[in-house]
């Protein structure tokens, strides 16, 4: 789920562009019935080749219940699908279904880009998707996304290690954000240098400080898209993550900011460098494979201890169609196929996460790994609150900025509280550009 944001030129003519889809009608009756006639859908998504075969052998599938329509399959990898998809929404030549993302979903749907599921609900089937899982895609009581997979974060534990320096395993079910530095010291005191208790947040993403506004009962933005994070949280996440580096809980700036760009195979916790890590609970697999070490998914620390719970339900990606399909209905039964068909699920797996419908999860649970068997498990078991608002239209660089401003702190180059205060003025000023 951790991924590069690159804001390309085609972009820049999306948001000059698109305004002018707002209010456009569909070409044909969402809510009626499906036409006999000859119809062709395209449709796109990023992704690799695995991803490619699984996604064809469903979409010959759907055709074969549905003679009359065709899928026209249009992928490419993560850069260039959102250049692509640019593009081809200013020039209104849209595909009719989209593999959307949530830092992107507010920015199409806010310029009229995106279809409201819910005209379509007699074609597409959401009873079997928890409220809180719908309410990822939803914006003003309008559902412009259907959640494919779905995420929590978590912190992930190599159990060798632990095991090598005779370190018990933590009770997650009440450990605290101290805790976590306490027994993240225990294994850096008897790694001696080679190996570190935590791997140091705040370089992939917004999460974690997400997290811990969350935990304190307050948001990164509000309803109105407003930057509501109080500055004392943010300096407080920032002066963790420095403790964690002078005390050598984690590793030295230069090795975390090295290991974090190089990728998921070469993080602390793919090589074994670091007991502790926060990781999406669907990368468990990934992780496993990477490390070859036995991992285990813990909750996250804090969660008792706060105000409210902090983990939240993360979409892998949402099915979304565009407002200027002539197939509405079409499309919304596509998805509804895609979301819900079993067969279909068998194919699909886990490659997009785990899966966002309830009834599926169960349907593949037999068919999957042992570590994927543990993401679905702590999908199903870990307590989860409310999502937070969809990340608002202008804030897609809200990762690079934090990752910008972790790495200053680190280095020395500002303070936690100066990091605070620059991180809110400068996320709230790209949104307000984007008005």
């Amino acid at each position: 789920m951790f991924r590069g944001v690159r804001r390309g030129a085609a972009w820049a003519v999306l948001l000059s562009l698109t305004a002018s889809l707002a209010g456009c009608g569909s070409g044909s009756d969402a809510g009626g019935d499906l036409t006999t006639e000859k119809v062709t859908l395209r449709f796109t998504w990023w992704g690799a080749d695995d991803r490619h075969k699984r996604t064809q052998q469903v979409i010959d599938m759907f055709q074969k219940k549905h003679p009359n329509i065709t899928v026209k399959g249009e992928f490419k990898e993560w850069n260039g699908y959102w250049d692509s998809l640019a593009t081809t929404m200013a020039a209104n030549d849209a595909p009719d279904i989209m593999q959307m993302d949530e830092l992107y979903i507010a920015s199409y749907a806010e310029r009229g880009a995106l279809f409201d599921l819910n005209e379509a609900k007699k074609h597409l089937d959401t009873a079997n998707f928890d409220q809180k899982a719908l309410a990822t895609g939803a914006i003003a009581g309008k559902q412009y996304g259907l959640p494919v997979g779905l995420g929590m974060y978590s912190i992930m534990v190599n159990l060798d290690v632990l095991a090598k320096y005779n370190i018990p395993v933590p009770d997650d079910t009440k450990w605290s954000w101290d805790d976590l530095k306490k027994i993240g010291d225990q294994v850096s005191k008897a790694g001696g240098g080679q190996v570190f208790g935590v791997q140091s947040p705040g370089i992939n993403d917004a999460a974690g400080l997400s997290i811990r506004a969350r935990q304190q009962g307050k948001a990164m933005f509000d309803a109105d898209a407003k930057v509501v994070l109080p500055q004392e949280i943010a300096r407080d996440y920032w002066q963790y993550i420095l403790d964690l580096s002078k005390s050598g809980v984690a590793a030295p700036p230069s090795v975390t900011v090295e290991k974090a760009s190089a990728g998921l195979n070469q993080s602390a916790t793919a090589t074994g460098t670091a007991a502790f890590g926060l990781w999406w609970n669907t990368q468990l697999t990934a992780l496993t494979a990477a490390s070859g070490a036995k991992l285990k998914l813990l909750r996250l620390p804090g969660e008792t201890q706060g105000k409210a719970p902090g983990a939240y339900y993360k979409p892998s990606m949402f099915w979304s169609v565009s407002s200027r399909s002539k197939y509405p209905a079409e499309a919304a039964a596509f998805v509804s196929f895609l979301a819900n068909d079993e067969e279909a699920a068998k194919i699909l797996l886990t490659e997009r996460g785990v899966p966002a419908n309830q009834k599926i999860r169960e349907a593949i649970a037999g068919q999957l790994k042992d570590t994927d068997k543990a993401a679905k498990e702590y999908l199903d078991t870990v307590p989860v609150s409310d999502p937070p608002r969809i990340t608002p239209n202008g804030a897609s660089t809200l990762d690079t900025i934090l990752k910008r401003h972790t790495e200053d702190v680190l280095f020395g180059r500002t303070t936690p509280d100066a990091a605070a205060a620059a991180f809110i003025k400068e996320v709230q000023a790209e949104v307000d550009a984007a008005k």
